[in-house]
């Protein structure tokens, strides 16, 4: 029986989401910039369909998912990157660490225009489902940490489009994931994280402040909006027990370089600060 032929949109559309996942793989092996895939009419939906053909090729060269990261859940920064809309990605066993102290050291080499985000993570032991209120998803969860995510862009001086970010791997560079707290009791994790303060500070002095509340009202309700959306946009991505997920920066993302130490102060003493040491 022969297999009928796909239509010649289809067949475009597949064309076009193979050569921008190569080219997305290639600027990230090579960490250069390439040009902005929305100026050539990249839309949502053909995002995150190159998204997942970039998995499928990461996980076909030994990459491991081993959670998400939620992005631009942070509304204070919208008009500062013209991005008005959280989007998500996978996270690769080669990109995130689970410290077993509270200091890292990141090395620079193979990333593009980096900088640093101060954010909140969970760990999944059951998979959460959409319709699911604050308190059900809270039971989803195993831990939550502070974590450093270093984001970075293959597009130019940080200016792109939403569609361009998600199909960016979500900007993800490297995910440092603090001491894990367990979430068994703790009833009122979501309003905690709502109120959390974190201050940001390089080589000793205060670079930034940020609160959790900015993260779509909280990191919890960031996750609860990550798997609705999900839900939605991308139902073939489901999050799944042991994932790892990062719900957003706290603060700004800001540029950094070698030989410099970033480190937080964090209001909630269940949370572990960070330290982190940039190399060349």
């Amino acid at each position: 029986m022969n297999t009928p032929a796909a239509p010649a949109n289809q067949t475009q559309v597949d064309a076009k989401v193979e050569t921008l996942a190569r080219t997305l793989l290639a600027a990230w092996d090579g960490a250069h910039c390439v040009p902005l895939p929305s100026a050539a009419g990249l839309g949502t939906d053909e995002a995150y369909a190159v998204g997942e053909r970039l998995r499928a090729l990461r996980s076909a060269r030994g990459e491991r998912q081993v959670g998400w990261k939620i992005g631009f859940t942070n509304r204070s920064i919208w008009p500062r990157y013209q991005v008005y809309q959280p989007m998500w990605a996978p996270v690769y066993d080669s990109t995130t660490t689970l410290l077993e102290g509270r200091s890292a050291t990141l090395a620079l080499a193979g990333l593009c225009q980096p900088r640093i985000e101060p954010e909140v993570a969970f760990g999944i032991a059951q998979a959460p489902r959409a319709g699911m209120d604050l308190d059900e998803l809270r039971g989803c969860l195993a831990w939550v940490a502070h974590s450093f995510e270093i984001v970075h862009t293959h597009f130019e001086g940080w200016r792109f489009a939403a569609p361009d970010t998600a199909a960016d791997f979500a900007l993800h560079g490297r995910l440092f994931v603090g001491p894990r707290v367990p979430v068994a009791g703790w009833t009122t994790l979501a309003d905690d994280l709502a109120a959390l303060q974190v201050e940001l500070r390089c080589d000793g002095q205060t670079h930034d402040r940020g609160t959790g509340r900015v993260v779509l009202d909280g990191p919890l309700h960031a996750l609860k909006a990550m798997v609705e959306a999900m839900a939605r946009t991308t139902p073939h991505w489901q999050l799944a027990p042991g994932d790892v997920v990062s719900t957003g920066t706290l603060t700004d993302a800001w540029p950094i370089a070698p030989g410099q130490r970033w480190s937080t102060l964090l209001s909630e003493t269940r949370l572990a600060p960070l330290e982190l040491t940039v190399t060349a």
